[in-house]
């Protein structure tokens, strides 16, 4: 499995914990504890409802006790008013318990109160000499006892499922911990795995490669990068192992170039150098010729192709009969390097044949002569062989030189294709803020909602329009010939300073200013530019409560003038530095903290600063702020002018 699906996997395994961690302890712990609530709600309800009961009873045989004393009817007053209450209670507690043991001993305690009512008080209620009643009162009062005997045994069981609901609270409040408790060592387990697999997956194979490329560039030819298991960055290192590899056989054959003597030397001298292919083909043929054959007798056929240029075929000495086209078919098949011999003496050298060099061959011949000592045929070998690498290096040569012609068509369509978006875009982004600013000046009868989307709209506009902008200032062709005149670099300074310091103080910064009068020769409004995107880059990556500080310095030597804008914001990887003012790119602790921009704006202050003859250095660490300081040259203060006497 690739390393790249791993950590998708690793991802999407982590997302899917988090959502089971937030839905255990949000959706299931708020449903559960809901429950609790509500359950904790009826039980004491109930027990409400029963203390109800006995009152409203004692209500009722204290009224009915009255009447049964004096005979006085106002006393069952209470006793009528209690009577439906209590049955209404009794509901209430049936109805707020799911005990079966409760519910049992609330059937017991609704009949004590039924007996009580029907073999107590309606008799004497009905009674019209409730005096003749006594006889009543003991058997009443036993029943009323029962009565509390039965209530004290539905409080306990009321109680008791409280107690039970409380522990099983306890229970399930546990079980939610635990698995929460469960689901985050499980995140921060695959957290760890997914990162060490990045790091020793990738992170330290890169590590591995960058080592590998800066041996390279130190001059370390034989320096090859690692194997990995990535296959991501498998065919990275083939690649760099095979281009280092073809580096080294190149450097190689140029060092054998060097040290060859005569005849190769003079061969490949010819190549390097080719406006007339023909005369150059026949000098290298008859080189060969003078140097192999003997006393000059013999003859040389020549086919070389030459790249951007075709094929060509010479022969020594002139009127030397053409070759046949069987025996140069032969040749020109017979692959890189072979050696042929004929019947009739002659050898030949097949030179090239695939797609770094096509086909081609040098063949001599020598009448009379069918031996060739090694000497020579080495020489012929390595005569070949020096024309074919010097061919190879012309392929090279022209596809580079094709590439760059390509690459600078490609460069120009990027600007083209720039230009377009930037003023295809403009045109639909005008619309939208202007008509975004319509709706923004009458927002009474817009909800919060449409006046909050609204104010996005504005928001992401202004932002995309000074995107637009960025981009047009990168990809002006020649900043040369802008309207240069001396200004005050401290006067700018203190007016950006002006302009930011609403923004510092939203943010709870504090934003200092230190400045001289420093002069200096340029555009107001580019250098002012410059200066406000340095102090918006310091406050936008610098924490609430931190510090801005601009400073402008005369050199020693008053010969030029020195910007530093200090902050103690996130500060800037090692690593991320050499590509700081190359557009679009973004150190990587701004892009985890989600810090937004689009990476031009250190681009377009290093244009600027260099259009107006200066540099701009950085320094940074990580966590304790940056100090970008711009170095311009400086000039003489212009005299005031003079005021003429009237």
């Amino acid at each position: 499995m690739s390393v790249q699906r791993r950590l998708h996997l690793g991802f999407a395994a982590l997302l899917l914990l988090f959502a089971a961690f937030l839905v255990v302890q949000f959706a299931v712990g708020g449903q559960l504890r809901s429950g609790h609530e509500d359950t904790t709600a009826r039980i004491a309800a109930a027990g409400r409802a029963n203390d109800r009961v006995l009152q409203r009873m004692t209500d009722a045989e204290t009224g009915v006790r009255g009447y049964q004393l004096t005979g006085d009817r106002s006393f069952l007053e209470p006793y009528q008013n209690s009577r439906s209450a209590t049955l209404a209670a009794l509901d209430e507690v049936v109805a707020g318990t799911r005990d079966a043991g409760v519910l049992r001993m609330a059937g017991q305690e609704g009949a004590v109160v039924g007996r009580w009512l029907e073999q107590y008080a309606e008799v004497v209620v009905a009674s019209d000499q409730p005096g003749a009643t006594v006889s009543l009162a003991a058997r009443g009062k036993q029943m009323f006892d029962e009565l509390r005997l039965v209530h004290e045994a539905v409080d306990e069981g009321i109680a008791a499922e409280l107690r039970a609901e409380e522990r099983s609270w306890v229970t399930v409040q546990r079980l939610v911990n635990g698995g929460s408790v469960v689901l985050v060592a499980a995140i921060l387990v695959l957290a760890y795995l997914v990162a060490s697999t990045g790091h020793r997956k990738l992170f330290m194979p890169l590590d591995r490669l960058g080592r590998t490329i800066r041996r390279l560039a130190e001059g370390d030819r034989s320096a090859r990068a690692e194997p990995v298991e990535a296959v991501e960055l498998r065919t990275v290192v083939d690649a760099l192992n095979d281009l280092a590899a073809q580096t080294e056989e190149l450097l190689a054959g140029e060092q054998a170039r060097a040290d060859r003597a005569g005849l190769r030397q003079a061969v490949a001298a010819e190549l390097q150098d080719v406006r007339d292919p023909t005369v150059a083909a026949h000098r290298i043929a008859e080189l060969i010729g003078v140097a192999v054959s003997d006393g000059g007798s013999g003859s040389v056929h020549c086919a070389l192709v030459l790249p951007g240029t075709g094929a060509v075929q010479v022969q020594w000495p002139d009127g030397t009969r053409p070759l046949s086209e069987a025996v140069a078919g032969k040749l020109l098949a017979g692959g890189p390097g072979r050696v042929l011999t004929f019947d009739d003496g002659a050898i030949g050298v097949t030179i090239g044949g695939d797609a770094d060099c096509e086909a081609g061959f040098l063949l001599v011949s020598r009448p009379g002569q069918r031996t060739w000592a090694d000497g020579e045929r080495r020489l012929l070998v390595g005569t070949a062989g020096a024309l074919e690498r010097v061919l190879r290096q012309l392929t090279l040569q022209h596809r580079q030189s094709r590439l760059i012609t390509e690459l600078r068509m490609l460069d120009h369509r990027k600007d083209v294709f720039i230009q377009t978006v930037t003023h295809e875009l403009r045109t639909p982004l005008t619309s939208i803020l202007g008509y975004t600013e319509m709706l923004t000046e009458d927002t009474a009868d817009l909800s919060p909602v449409q006046q909050r989307s609204l104010s996005a709209i504005t928001r992401n506009a202004h932002r995309l329009h000074e995107t637009i902008a960025d981009l047009v200032l990168l990809d002006r062709p020649d900043a040369a010939g802008f309207p240069a005149a001396p200004l005050d670099l401290g006067e700018l300074a203190a007016m950006v300073h002006t302009e930011l310091e609403n923004a510092a103080r939203a943010k709870n910064l504090s934003v200092g200013l230190e400045a001289e009068p420093c002069w200096v020769l340029g555009d107001r409004t580019q250098l002012q530019r410059a200066l406000r995107k340095l102090m918006e880059n310091a406050i936008k990556f610098t924490p609430s409560g931190g510090s801005v500080r601009c400073e402008l310095t005369t050199g020693a030597d008053g010969r030029s003038v020195s910007v530093s804008v200090t902050d103690t914001g996130i500060g800037i990887p090692a690593e991320d530095v050499p590509g700081l003012f190359t557009p679009f790119h973004r150190a990587g602790n701004a892009m985890d903290q989600a810090v937004q921009g689009p990476g031009l704006g250190l681009a377009i202050v290093r244009d600027i600063v260099s259009d107006h003859g200066g540099t701009i250095a950085v320094q940074s660490v990580v966590g304790r702020g940056s100090t970008f300081t711009i170095t311009l040259p400086a000039v003489t203060a212009p005299l005031p002018e003079s005021v003429p006497v009237g």
